[in-house]
């Protein structure tokens, strides 16, 4: 057991993705700060902010299909490099066009459409892709590895990029291009996969495989859609300026604190879980952490202490890391090579969903009943969504360890 973590440090492929995944999250976080208040700058309307997020949201759900093909048809390093080098000529867009003060609102919203469709194929690509670069033994060790880098560009490049924008928007995208571009190399020079690659034609019966697998699969059904409904009805994290603001009494340096405690749980869990990760009673561990999420929820909700609360949130991130670790673990355990892309695209449909309509539905119920009944109602939905999926998914509940699983297929 002790030397397993030193395999993971030394195996040279993860390695280079784990730097190639951080560089790209920290460009698309510092891209993130930089289009928001250069767009902001431009327009001063708070509603185009919003529409940049639905824009690069829209080529998930358009091209959902055709991501998850290309990530099983094509080489996986070459689509992730290929995605990853248009993310960077976007940046560079940017940044010329914030050079010569040519850059528009429509130029931004354009920008932001390629940007999210980038990353919707690059997505279902790196995750099929990193079953392939690391030992079976060692997959949960690298899912948690990979996101604690995520985690990491999470909490520190929005702030590395706001502190860069201080000198101008150029000094953002500069460097975004720079992340890209090295990422790029990295994924390109990974080992290429072992098995064939999938050259059947793009038929709409092939692009509905990942659905249809999914839907055959009752352990993998029943985990993406516990994450489906418990991020849509526990998320609170889109009212949270009305609680830092009304409810904890604090000003914006507290709203920062809030809104980075779940993500330092996150990473903090997603460390412990790289070097000590879940190998028996997963499924249980799953439901539980889920549980706690809710259970978390509703503290928060409730809570009128700025300390409890932010405690509360580090305990919320850490719980959604473990059921994230552990269900992106076994799912893509559970898939065939030939189907990893198609099934990735689909779960990220799904991941990219819960977000969005989750924020939306926690705007929704706090418009109507006010925001501690919405947040606490949230949570409670929560835990029956947990209860209701033990019932229903008890092979998934009783799941004991994630190898073993797959050894059956």
């Amino acid at each position: 057991m002790t030397s397993q973590p030193l395999l993971l440090r030394h195996h040279r492929p993860f390695v280079a993705f784990w730097f190639a995944r951080i560089f790209t999250a920290s460009a698309f976080q510092m891209l993130t700060v930089a289009i928001g208040w250069n767009l902001y700058q431009l327009t001063g309307n708070v509603m185009d902010l919003g529409w940049v997020g639905l824009i690069e949201f829209a080529p998930r759900l358009l091209f959902m299909l055709h991501t998850g093909h290309v990530a099983d048809r094509y080489d996986r390093r070459r689509v992730a490099a290929v995605c990853q080098s248009l993310q960077a000529m976007i940046a560079l867009t940017l940044a010329i066009s914030s050079a010569s003060d040519h850059i528009t609102r429509e130029m931004i919203f354009i920008l932001a459409f390629l940007l999210g469709a980038a990353r919707s194929f690059e997505m279902p690509a790196t995750q099929a892709l990193l079953p392939s670069i690391v030992p079976v033994e060692l997959f949960p060790r690298a899912v948690a590895a990979a996101q604690a880098a995520q985690q990491s560009a999470t909490i520190v490049a929005p702030a590395f990029g706001g502190l860069l924008y201080a000198f101008g928007s150029v000094w953002v995208y500069g460097p975004s291009v720079a992340l890209y571009l090295i990422a790029a190399l990295l994924m390109s020079n990974l080992p290429a996969r072992q098995l064939p690659l999938n050259k059947a034609k793009a038929t709409l019966d092939s692009l509905l495989a990942g659905i249809r697998f999914i839907r055959s699969r009752p352990d993998v059904l029943g985990a993406i859609s516990l994450d489906l409904f418990a991020v849509l009805l526990g998320g609170a994290t889109a009212l949270l300026p009305v609680f830092a603001k009304d409810i904890l009494l604090t000003g914006p340096w507290g709203l920062g604190m809030l809104r980075s405690a779940p993500a330092i749980g996150a990473l903090l869990m997603s460390l412990w879980l790289a070097r000590f990760p879940v190998e028996r009673k997963v499924g249980r561990v799953m439901f539980t952490a889920v549980g706690v999420f809710g259970v978390a929820t509703i503290a928060f909700g409730l809570s009128t202490s700025f300390w409890f609360s932010l405690a509360v949130l580090v305990v919320l991130g850490a719980a959604d890391m473990i059921s994230m670790v552990i269900r992106a673990s076994f799912v893509q355990l559970e898939t065939p090579d030939e189907m990893r892309g198609r099934v990735s695209a689909v779960n990220g449909l799904f991941i990219g969903a819960s977000n969005q309509l989750g924020e939306f539905e926690s705007g929704a119920t706090a418009h109507w009943l006010g925001t501690v009944p919405a947040v606490v109602l949230g949570g409670v939905g929560t835990l029956i969504v947990t209860g209701l999926w033990i019932k229903l998914f008890p092979g998934l509940a009783n799941r004991d360890r994630m190898v073993e699983e797959r050894n059956t297929l």
